[in-house]
């Protein structure tokens, strides 16, 4: 990296703090090298010493976690004639933003994401710290046995080796178009905030972006890269040995995208790995439903849609998604709470117990992980003859059954919105009723409701989720600097949370 990106970072070196400052006192004693040749200096000096060489670890840290930061955001811009390596034109692409010097990505970074970078630096000193307790470990006598010794920071079983890219150019890791992985993993894990960092320090130097949700109770992940890129994600994951045996290579749904369908890289420890909002240790995905392969899945549709009316009266056809996903792709005969989180399902399961009980359910979502709570948390009301779940989710199913039973369009959480495996359409734009099924966010902020608004609506001015946050949107546009309002509007404050049956 140039040396601008060390200047960048040294107007605003600053000690850790919290947790950081603890590991940071281990780091700095480790690397001190105390020797019988004198007097020990006053505790001030020494104090002193400590100082200087606890900032100058932490400043070495930082900078290489900026540089490793601005590096993950390069990309290769194309130009009109071959060139070597050495002489391509370089841009950064950050918050859909593209910065074509680097002093503008240094003074985005450092305004906008010096939490990803304090963040990055943690990991950089502790592999540091471990580092300096290996060199330094005294080698035992012939005659002495070695003393167990524990971890500095946390089971190293978390910090994996990263895949060996050195022999990669740098376009084939960035290149586009790429792909999305979708993918999560139910298991115990003990050590939440060691696979965090490991799950941190793979991303970025893949060079990927997304979501991973990290929890005592296992992993979930959708990231976007070049194609290279996500197979070595896939290689390091199944290598890992907390999910050897467990994750297997037909665990993650792949579809067309890339490090463009994400505004960035988050990575977090939860309490759940999908927000159902109910403690694991309550309603554990061990209590799960029985699982349906796509094919086993779509016999069961297919018998239930043959039977009418009778097969409906034994077996409900559940959709546990929101309902802006539902709205524009869903099985045939499908009932869909009315919804808009999945932390409202189990609101929504106890106040219908009725409907569900001495049926047979059949339920379904975009990559089978909230069925798998979801199923649970039905199973433990002991109201129903039967759960079953379709494993893999809609991804799978259209996998193998791309003009199947479920028609519409998938509702993916990344800039994307949908993915298509057929051309029907659906629904309906909110203003005219024409067919149309490409969201787009509502146009009044803060309010980050979705919106099916056609080319011609737009026009015409309508942007906003409803009525009444058009007007809001307006009354903000007028008076930039007025009082702010709450995000509910109408498509929060009067929505149903009741099931509506889906043809």
């Amino acid at each position: 990296m140039p040396g601008s990106c060390d200047v960048a970072m040294t107007s605003s070196l600053s000690l850790p703090d919290g947790d950081n400052t603890a590991e940071f006192c281990i780091l700095t004693f480790a690397d001190l090298e105390l020797k019988d040749h004198g007097p020990s200096p006053p505790e001030g000096h020494l104090k002193a010493e400590l100082d200087a060489r606890a900032r100058k670890k932490y400043a070495s840290a930082k900078k290489k976690a900026f540089a490793l930061f601005v590096k993950a955001k390069e990309v290769a811009a194309d130009t009109c004639c071959p060139v070597s390596p050495c002489q391509r034109a370089i841009s950064w692409r950050c918050c859909q933003e593209t910065f074509k010097d680097l002093s503008g990505i240094h003074r985005h970074v450092a305004a906008q994401h010096s939490g990803d970078v304090g963040q990055q630096t943690s990991v950089i000193l502790k592999q540091m710290a471990r580092s300096v307790s290996v060199t330094s470990r005294p080698v035992s006598s012939a005659d002495e046995t070695p003393r167990p010794t524990k971890p500095l920071y946390r089971s190293q079983e978390m910090f994996q080796k990263l895949p060996d890219t050195s022999h990669i150019d740098i376009n084939e890791m960035t290149s586009e178009p790429g792909q999305v992985l979708l993918y999560y993993c139910y298991c115990e894990v003990a050590d939440t905030r060691g696979l965090c960092d490991w799950q941190r320090s793979l991303c970025q130097h893949l060079h990927l972006t997304g979501k991973v949700r990290i929890a005592s109770e296992g992993i979930n992940g959708t990231v976007g890269g070049s194609k290279r890129a996500t197979s070595l994600y896939m290689e390091a994951m199944l290598s890992h040995p907390l999910f050897k045996g467990i994750l297997t290579r037909e665990d993650f749904k792949t579809s067309a995208g890339g490090a463009h369908c994400f505004t960035d890289l988050r990575i977090g420890v939860f309490e759940e790995i999908v927000p159902m909002g109910i403690n694991p240790q309550k309603v554990s995905y061990k209590e799960t439903g029985i699982r349906l392969s796509p094919k086993e899945f779509h016999l069961e549709v297919e018998k239930y849609l043959s039977q009418g009316n009778k097969g409906q009266a034994d077996t409900i056809l559940l959709d546990c998604r929101n309902f802006y996903e539902s709205k524009i792709g869903h099985f045939r005969g499908s009932l869909a709470p009315d919804i808009r989180k999945f932390s409202y399902f189990p609101t929504y399961v106890d106040e219908n117990l009725d409907l569900f009980k001495g049926k047979r359910i059949l339920m379904y979502c975009t990559g089978g992980i909230r069925c798998e709570r979801g199923s649970a948390y039905l199973r433990s009301k002991g109201v129903c003859k039967g759960v079953y779940h379709l494993k893999g989710g809609i991804h799978k199913y259209l996998e193998e059954f791309p003009d199947g039973f479920y028609r519409g369009k998938l509702f993916v959480f990344d800039e994307r919105y949908s993915i298509s495996s057929n051309g029907d359409v659906i629904s309906a734009c909110r203003y005219c009723g024409m067919l149309w099924d490409q969201y787009r966010l509502c146009s009044t902020q803060p309010c980050r409701q979705l919106v099916l608004a056609c080319p011609q609506c737009q026009l015409k001015g309508f942007t906003a989720c409803c009525p009444l946050c058009q007007k809001k949107g307006l009354a903000l546009a007028s008076a930039p600097s007025g009082p702010s309002f709450k995000e509910e509007c109408e498509c929060t404050g009067t929505r149903r949370q009741v099931p509506v049956e889906r043809i």
